[in-house]
């Protein structure tokens, strides 16, 4: 099954992909619990096998712009770093023993075909392309084996970096937090549905293609990350796991590859979907602001 958050007359509503176009779960099932991802994943089987008893329907087709954020307000993005090894030795780091992690703010997301602000404080906005995972019914202490059933569903996101940013403190958080740089979408898509272990991730910017891998290649895989997380803060539906980007970033090419207004950044996971984002300016001049980062030599 496939789900999709779609920007209505109505606002913001969550959709299930049907045998032609997509059907409004609220309105089809007259329960409006059902409108947003949050509260979808919180009521359970319950509601998954409302959204499955939609899918033969005929639903309306939409548009590109019209798709917003796969997770709209995820309570928190918890973010896995270095977990390839090839990222990790690219840039001039060991491969990690043990999971390097950060956190996102749910004002971070953006739509899988928005335009992608590249922030007017930061000479070095890098692309990262990366599976996400969606938490369901979540819970504490889930053991590997049973981690897929804690888990709502995969998706594909950038998580786009202000390297400079990122690099000017010995903390990742501001170079990670931007408003709108971390594109997720275009669908959530349900586990009975997209095996993920060992999936193509590919990267491609203006038609060049900048990182390929398999998913098979991280350090640490999709139930060993659930895991891990829920070692040390119960994970709640909704929330999202960014599990990583392989090698091939910007920062790590000779010269280095910086997002520029006017490029085209597409990122797509083989079963799960594609994004796609033009990168634009932010407008108004910042020229003036106090706080920005000298030129960064290096990332993450």
């Amino acid at each position: 099954m496939r789900l999709a958050t779609l920007l209505t007359p109505n606002g913001p509503r969550l959709h299930v992909r049907a045998r032609s176009g997509y059907v409004d779960i609220a309105e089809a099932t007259g329960d409006p619990r059902l409108a947003a991802f949050g509260s979808f994943a919180a009521a359970g089987l319950a509601a998954l096998d409302a959204a499955r008893g939609l899918q033969d329907r005929d639903g309306r087709e939409y548009r590109p712009e019209d798709f917003g954020p796969a997770v709209p307000a995820p309570e928190r993005i918890l973010c896995l770093g270095l977990n390839y090894t090839e990222h990790a030795l690219e840039g001039g780091r060991a491969v990690p023993s043990w999971p390097d992690t950060f956190v996102r703010g749910h004002q971070t997301v953006l739509g899988p075909y928005a335009d992608l602000v590249k922030p007017a404080l930061t000479g070095s906005f890098d692309y990262e392309g990366e599976l996400g995972v969606v938490i369901g019914t979540g819970g504490r202490y889930i053991p590997a084996g049973k981690a897929l059933d804690a888990i709502a569903g995969f998706t594909v996101l950038n998580d786009a970096s202000a390297r400079d940013w990122q690099r000017a403190g010995t903390q990742w958080t501001p170079g990670k937090n931007f408003d709108g740089s971390m594109p997720i979408g275009p669908e959530v898509v349900t586990p009975d549905e997209a095996d993920v272990a060992d999936v193509a991730l590919t990267t491609v910017l203006n038609g060049q293609v900048m990182q390929h891998a398999r998913t098979s290649q991280m350090l640490v895989d999709v139930p060993s990350a659930v895991e891990f997380f829920s070692s040390f803060t119960t994970l709640r539906p909704g929330d999202v796991i960014a599990t990583g980007t392989p090698g091939g970033v910007g920062f790590a090419r000779k010269p280095p590859v910086w997002l520029q207004p006017g490029d085209v950044i597409e990122i797509t996971i083989e079963g799960v979907g594609t994004i796609r984002n033009r990168v634009v300016a932010e407008p108004g001049d910042r020229s003036g602001w106090r706080w920005r980062p000298g030129p960064s030599p290096g990332g993450l």
